[in-house]
């Protein structure tokens, strides 16, 4: 077993790693940026070790990182999710320094991580794919001649992108002669390259992924299904598994394509493998090489510990279950709070906590670093907290999620909470029946208020006064 791990990240998920760890018996060592000084990772793991000033350069070295879990005595590097987790140079210097990297191995992820070559070893493995360009795109007169041979809309898509950028719906040649150079520029600028591919557009699927886990020896099975269909410009807002949408065959056969493309390229760890779905009709999107942000909806109806399957499988055990002995039970919903003002076209609210009042209950989970007094910084993403909701049947899962976001008291910063409120209050969803196209096609969702009822508010007024008397 692992003895000591180094989390080349911060926040909720370097949390999570850290808690994973301690009752694992594995010692865990934070690393940190001046922002992140006070960071509630930092307080709770083991050892922590400061990378400088500068809020990003750190969290953004390889060299450095794998070069201190060495001095550091660690024995593995857990990336988490963003920053360099799908890194293949980070990997690579860990097998080069003989520290174990908790993900797949570095040619993994550089062929995952390259679209163009992703669809390829699909195609070979027999996972469907949407038809596109067999390689990068040469020129802006091929990309106009493809589009016209597969029809529009179709989508520009950077080679080496992720997380929703550098990303284009093309509905007209006139919109690709417009937006080919410009995809061009921010995969150069976000990816630093400049290749681009295209692909047939489906039209307001649903998007599936499916949570994998496969280990050294040659096993995969997959956790069943997550449904990522609300969203908004590609960033996902609220999570479900499994899917309401699917049925009994269509949840096995996405799971054991999964599968099988886990297996077609020698994958290792834990990963996700993600689908759209038109109808009846499944095509593969993508492959994130890492652990997902909402890999605890997953955890909530398999009771299946992820990250203590990573640090299992990165120790070189076998995994710890059978396809057989995954069941899934009940229904799970996680919500990303985000520190955005939904109203104000979703402007970041970056700021201090207040007062922060975590939900509980039954059935409820929260994945988070804030606390009272915390200053979210400017300088990440803006996901502040994960609330998680299990129950037993898809209307009691709505119900609680209503009842846990009403219970979060979250204050000093403007948050998507009540958003999210809405969005469960809408017949389409509670009816299960949405698509990626639902938060477009409902800007009327934004017309909420956000005063509480007054005995809401005055029980809230109540909280505060009672924290700071002490009682």
């Amino acid at each position: 077993m692992l003895r000591k791990v180094l989390i080349a990240n911060r926040g909720e998920i370097a949390v999570r790693i850290v808690r994973a760890c301690a009752e694992m018996g594995i010692r865990s060592v934070a690393i940190y940026t001046e922002p992140d000084r006070y960071g509630l990772h930092v307080k709770r793991a083991d050892e922590s070790y400061s990378l400088g000033e500068d809020p990003l350069a750190g969290y953004l070295d390889p060299a450095r990182i794998v070069n201190l879990a060495v001095e550091t005595g660690c024995d593995a590097i857990h990336p988490g999710y963003g920053f360099l987790s799908e890194n293949a140079n980070l990997a690579r210097l860990c097998e080069q320094k003989g520290v174990a990297f908790i993900g797949p191995k570095s040619s993994v992820i550089h062929g995952m991580g390259d679209k163009t070559q992703a669809r390829d070893s699909m195609r070979a493995a027999g996972v469907p794919i949407t038809p596109g360009s067999e390689g990068n795109l040469n020129s802006l007169e091929e990309a106009l001649e493809l589009a016209n041979d597969i029809g529009y809309p179709v989508m520009l898509k950077a080679t080496s992108g992720g997380g929703g950028r550098g990303i284009r719906r093309c509905d007209t040649a006139q919109e690709l002669k417009v937006q080919y150079p410009r995809v061009i520029s921010e995969a150069t600028k976000a990816f630093g390259s400049a290749e681009v591919f295209m692909e047939k557009c489906i039209v307001n699927p649903r998007h599936i992924e499916v949570q994998i886990l496969a280990d050294s020896q040659g096993n995969a099975i997959h956790l069943f299904e997550r449904d990522c269909s609300i969203q908004r410009r590609n960033q996902k807002l609220i999570e479900i598994a499994p899917s309401p949408q699917l049925t009994p065959e269509q949840r096995q056969y996405v799971g054991d394509l999964a599968v099988r493309a886990a297996k077609a390229v020698g994958y290792e760890n834990a990963g996700t493998v993600e689908f759209l779905l038109t109808g009846n009709e499944v095509y593969f999107m993508e492959m994130n090489t890492r652990v997902q942000v909402e890999h605890t909806i997953t955890e909530a109806i398999t009771g299946v510990d992820i990250v203590r399957e990573q640090l299992r499988i990165a120790a070189g055990l076998p995994l710890s279950y059978r396809q057989e002995d995954i069941q899934f039970r009940g229904y799970a919903l996680q919500f990303r709070i985000n520190a955005e003002d939904p109203k104000n076209d979703f402007l970041p609210s970056f700021g201090r906590v207040t007062h922060y009042y975590a939900p509980g209950g039954p059935g409820v989970r929260v994945d988070t670093a804030i606390y009272t007094g915390y200053d979210i910084p400017p300088y990440y993403d803006s996901m502040c907290l994960k609330l998680v909701v299990w129950a037993l049947t898809w209307d009691e899962v709505i119900a609680r999620g209503k009842r846990a976001l009403d219970d979060m008291r979250l204050h000093g910063i403007t948050t998507t909470a009540n958003y999210y409120q809405q969005i469960l209050d809408h017949p389409d969803f509670s009816e299960g029946t949405f698509n990626t196209s639902f938060v477009p096609e409902h800007p009327e969702l934004l017309n909420y208020s956000t005063k509480r009822h007054p005995s809401q508010t005055a029980l809230a007024i109540a909280a505060t006064i009672a924290a700071h008397a002490g009682w």
